[in-house]
C-alpha cells in the first residue's frame, strides 16, 4: 500500500516538473526556449554516472563475496547506464542542433559520453562472449570496475581539458560584481527538482529490476 501511493507520488513529482520546466521557469539568458532541454539533459547525465558507479559497486561486491546475485545487479546497473547514456546523448544532440546548427558537433562532452557508450558496449559483448557463468561474473566485474574508472575522467576531466561549445552553466541572471552568469531561484529550483524526481524514478527502476533478479533466483533454487 505505501508502495503503490510513493509511486503515485512520484509520478506527480515527475508530470510537476514537467510543467514546471515548461510554464514555471523562464529561459536562460541568451538561449530562449532551449532551456527547457536542461531539465531532462542533465539529470539523464546524472543517472548514467550513478548507474555506472553502481555497476561497479555491485561487481566489487561480487568479487568479493562470489554470489551470482551481485553479477546480475551489476548488470542491470550497467544496463541502465547504457539507456541514460543513450537519453543523455540524444536531449544532448536536440540542445545542439537548436543552439549550434548541428546534432553533432565533436564537442568534448559528446566525444565523451561516445566513448563511455563504446566502453559499456564493450561490457555487454564480453558478456555474450563467455558461457561459463562464475568465469563471465568474473571477469564482467573486473571489466565493470576498470570501465568506471574512465567514468569520472570523461565526464568530469577532459571536458574542462579542452575548450568546447557546451556552457558550463546556464543561467538567467547575471552578477553585476563579477560578470559571470548564475542560476536564477526559478530555474533552479525546477532543476533541482528535476534531479530529485528522476533519481528517485531511477531508484524505483533499479528495485524493480532487482526484485526480479531475486524472483528469478528463489524459481531456479525451487527447479533444483
Amino acid at each position: 500500500m505505501i508502495q503503490n501511493v510513493l509511486k503515485i507520488l512520484l509520478l506527480i513529482w515527475i508530470a510537476l516538473v514537467i510543467l514546471g520546466a515548461f510554464l514555471y521557469a523562464p529561459t536562460a539568458k541568451g538561449l530562449g526556449e532551449f532551456t527547457r532541454i536542461l531539465y531532462f539533459h542533465v539529470p539523464m547525465a546524472w543517472i548514467t554516472v550513478l548507474s555506472f558507479l553502481l555497476s561497479a559497486i555491485y561487481s566489487i561486491l561480487y568479487l568479493r563475496h562470489k554470489k551470482i546475485k551481485f553479477d546480475q545487479q551489476a548488470e542491470v546497473a550497467n544496463q541502465l547506464g547504457i539507456l541514460f547514456a543513450i537519453l543523455a546523448t540524444v536531449t544532448g544532440s536536440i540542445w545542439a542542433k537548436m543552439a549550434w546548427g548541428s546534432f553533432w558537433n565533436w564537442d568534448p562532452r559528446q566525444t565523451s559520453i561516445f566513448i563511455l557508450l563504446l566502453i559499456y558496449a564493450a561490457y555487454f559483448a564480453l558478456r555474450s562472449a563467455i558461457d561459463q557463468e562464475d568465469r563471465r561474473a568474473a571477469l564482467s566485474g573486473v571489466y565493470s570496475i576498470l570501465a568506471f574508472v574512465t567514468v569520472p575522467f570523461f565526464v568530469f576531466i577532459v571536458p574542462r581539458i579542452y575548450e568546447g561549445l557546451h556552457p558550463d552553466v546556464v543561467g538567467e541572471v547575471v552578477k553585476a560584481s563579477d560578470k559571470k552568469m548564475v542560476m536564477g531561484p526559478k530555474i533552479l529550483l525546477v532543476f533541482l527538482s528535476s534531479l530529485a524526481g528522476f533519481t528517485a524514478l531511477f531508484v524505483w527502476m533499479v528495485k524493480m529490476k532487482f526484485d526480479l533478479i531475486q524472483l528469478k533466483l528463489k524459481i531456479n533454487e525451487m527447479e533444483k
